[in-house]
């Protein structure tokens, strides 16, 4: 696939990965629709960057979810790239958490209900289109997961085994399927100050857009390069260590 003259939507794209994407495709050449639910971080991003299109849409919900369709296809008929990048990373205790469905489940429509159900309605499309990309952003939790978030955890499981299903269901179309593994990388996922350390967002997404380029269509960075080449027992390892070593930093927990 060219790396220019692409019209892509990404959602959650108001900031974090989400927007340095954004600002990678549109420098490159592309037309570039960004995504999410904060008004106002979406027109801060527009500020920064004049040549981005916004659109308010909360991923969680059904009908958000139809209308950024239906306004996408009308609007920017030639869209062909989807990015399925909208998610948020909720803590729980398992044990203690246990009146708190609410956050749970709203976790669950924004990193499972969103991607798949924006992927079953892009699909169709995109299949009528010359070339086309579905890209989910996944997590190396999807991998090994993290005891301390235990939701997260699963809707990235849910998303990874969801993308190679995908992925095999259009072998034979014109839509390539990219999933991206990030490691814990320097954003507000988790909440503002949640998420100061990890990898660096900018040199996270620089590789991650050198890797598209190249045509790698599993993308990991990190940590999470070593995850996608490891075996059962040492990701097993891999989460109890994490725990263990959470558990130490956070005693509070």
């Amino acid at each position: 696939m060219n790396f220019s003259g692409h019209t892509i939507l990404i959602t959650g794209g108001g900031s974090g990965i989400g927007l340095a994407l954004a600002e990678r495709y549109l420098a490159a050449g592309n037309e570039v629709i960004i995504a999410g639910r904060t008004k106002d971080k979406l027109e801060e991003a527009r500020h920064q960057h004049p040549g981005l299109h916004i659109k308010t849409c909360d991923v969680a919900k059904e009908e958000d979810r139809i209308e950024l369709f239906t306004w996408i296809t009308t609007h920017f008929p030639e869209v062909n790239i989807l990015i399925n990048n909208a998610g948020i990373q909720e803590r729980f205790q398992l044990l203690k958490d246990t009146d708190d469905w609410k956050r749970a489940k709203n976790e669950l429509k924004i990193n499972v209900d969103g991607p798949v159900h924006l992927t079953m309605l892009f699909a169709p499309f995109f299949k009528e289109k010359e070339e086309a990309a579905i890209i989910n952003v996944s997590s190396g939790l999807a991998l090994s997961p993290g005891a301390w978030v235990p939701v997260y955890s699963a809707t990235k499981a849910a998303l990874h085994s969801f993308t190679q299903t995908l992925r095999l269901q259009l072998e034979n179309t014109n839509i390539e399927v990219i999933e991206i593994f990030p490691p814990a990388v320097n954003t507000d996922l988790g909440g503002p100050g949640m998420h100061t350390f990890g990898a660096n967002l900018q040199e996270f997404a620089d590789s991650v857009f050198a890797e598209i380029e190249e045509g790698e269509t599993e993308i990991g960075y990190g940590d999470s390069v070593h995850r996608l080449k490891a075996d059962r027992e040492s990701l097993k390892a891999g989460s109890k260590q994490a725990w263990e070593k959470f558990k130490q930093n956070n005693p509070g927990f």
